[in-house]
């Protein structure tokens, strides 16, 4: 288990098809206890335990998704068996599959839509899952008051820390606001639990005004955001 979207710098322009991408109502199902992958972002990640070297050889011939969750608290004592995972998770399309000499592979995601599980499976070495898409609405911008707010907080959070210009291209116009907001939600640095939190929101609006809290609460507490599980 390892990932390196670590690596990744935030605002970095991917394609993004405009034509829906057939999503399977049975797949493969990746958990992880500190990765949340959210639509219209991008994941890569290290593959090597036997077990998900299988899942991504099955993807990459059907269907092409791997469903992204998140691992709940306590999963270390069966992380080789079943343990519980949150229900809401993120569909991620294999974009691209780099296959290594040793077995192992690089992969990168794109993230599609929400999902919740309906039903678990475990006849393979990895698990799969029965999905119910969660599609928001055709919401794509945020109302100007949400959107000033949430940029002046950003910015106030910035002006703390000495990475603010590779942040920079946070702020181009250009930017949706479902990108802005999902990839903002993607690299900040809070806990996995919060970026759960973040994904489950019912709607853009409120996931950007979950976005403005974290930020506030994270200026006022420079230790980390904690305690949104």
């Amino acid at each position: 288990m390892q990932t390196d979207h670590e690596r990744e710098q935030p605002g970095r322009d991917q394609p993004h098809s405009a034509t829906p991408f057939p999503i399977p109502a049975r797949i493969p199902v990746f958990p992880l206890p500190n990765v949340v992958l959210f639509p219209r972002t991008y994941l890569p990640l290290h593959i090597f335990e036997p077990r998900y070297r299988d899942m991504v050889s099955d993807a990459a011939m059907n269907g092409q998704c791997i469903g992204m969750v998140l691992l709940k608290d306590g999963w270390e004592t069966d992380y080789y068996g079943h343990p519980p995972v949150f229900a809401t998770g993120c569909v991620g399309r294999l974009a691209s599959v780099q296959r290594l000499a040793d077995g192992r592979s690089n992969i990168l995601l794109q993230g599609l839509e929400r999902f919740t599980i309906e039903r678990e499976w475990h006849d393979k070495a990895y698990r799969e899952a029965t999905i119910a898409l969660t599609v928001r609405n055709t919401e794509t911008s945020l109302d100007p008051a949400v959107r000033r707010r949430l940029f002046a907080i950003l910015e106030s959070y910035l002006l703390s820390r000495d990475d603010a210009p590779t942040w920079q291209e946070f702020f181009r116009e250009e930017i949706s606001d479902e990108i802005f907001v999902n990839t903002l939600s993607t690299y900040l640095e809070c806990t996995p639990l919060e970026k759960q939190f973040l994904l489950e929101a019912d709607s853009l609006y409120q996931q950007a005004r979950r976005l403005s809290d974290l930020i506030e609460f994270m200026m006022h507490d420079r230790s980390g955001a904690k305690g949104w599980g």
